[in-house]
């Protein structure tokens, strides 16, 4: 998927605010690696200029775009085919933009959550036992609807506000079970995988409250959060014997999903880039 010199194949990421974003450095080192005729560009667009935005791109030679807050919800009004995990989902994170002039939305989230999962942890099989996860925003609901889809035979759901992951147990099924805060002491012994899926223990953010004590040795401990790469989550897991997962291979297996899209390859996922966005993320 080549163009010629003069005419090299754009894509992006869409959001606001935006100059905090990865996605840059990951996709141009995929588009350097490659040796693609292309460029990867942050564009800040505001929601009153969204749509408007999103119909011009295709004539200025745009192929697709991530999109990211607060247009991911916008996405999908804008499209005219949508994914049907994008749909289930009710968000896009990925547009790729046909010559036909036709927007396809997709979402990535799930990918890059299950392609992480899989990396650092090859013998995790979904069926061995239920799953728990905590926070019910954007991210937990793409996360819950993986886990049930492999084959998890319960996902116990619990956030601060109970009346959300109730909506979100509505919209997913009966195997989603809400738990209050309080009662996770009763199902850590027998959860096989722990995800967090909020932004505690972000850098600025509170840490997570847990009653750590509790935790199976044997339990996988999956944080979402990259920035710190190791959480304090993380570590006090770890130092309970847990096996961890760190957030930013989800970060970046989901990118490759989106450079699959439009450069028709899907790119490694490789030490050097990891250690590129860590010394980004440091800076």
């Amino acid at each position: 998927m080549r163009k010629n010199k003069t005419n090299p194949i754009l894509t992006g990421v869409i959001g606001t605010p935006i100059g905090h974003s990865l996605s840059p450095v990951i996709h141009n080192y995929w588009i350097e690696k490659y040796g693609e005729n292309g460029i990867y560009i942050p564009l800040e667009v505001s929601r009153t200029h969204f749509s408007d935005v999103i119909k011009i791109l295709p004539k200025m030679g745009f192929v697709g775009v991530n999109i990211t807050i607060p247009h991911k919800e916008a996405a999908l009004m804008c499209a005219d085919l949508v994914a049907d995990n994008a749909a289930l989902l009710g968000a896009a994170n990925t547009l790729s933009l046909r010559k036909n002039g036709k927007i396809y939305a997709n979402n990535t989230d799930g990918y890059g959550f299950l392609q992480n999962l899989k990396e650092t942890e090859p013998t995790w099989r979904a069926v061995t036992g239920p799953a728990l996860v905590l926070g019910a925003g954007g991210g937990s609901r793409a996360i819950i609807y993986t886990l049930l889809r492999e084959g998890v035979p319960k996902v116990y759901l619990t956030n601060r506000t109970i009346e959300r992951a109730k909506l979100l147990q509505n919209d997913l099924g009966n195997r989603v079970k809400v738990i209050e805060y309080v009662d996770l002491g009763a199902v850590l012994n027998e959860v096989t995988i722990i995800v967090n899926t909020t932004s505690l223990g972000m850098i600025g953010q509170p840490e997570m409250k847990f009653p750590y004590d509790s935790l199976n040795y044997r339990t996988i401990v999956y944080d979402i959060v990259y920035n710190p790469l190791r959480t304090d989550f993380l570590k006090q897991a770890e130092i309970r014997g847990c096996r961890t997962v760190e957030g930013l291979g989800m970060l970046l297996h989901q990118a490759a999903n989106s450079y699959q899209f439009w450069f028709g390859k899907l790119p490694e996922v490789t030490l050097e880039l990891k250690n590129l966005v860590t010394e980004k993320l440091k800076a």
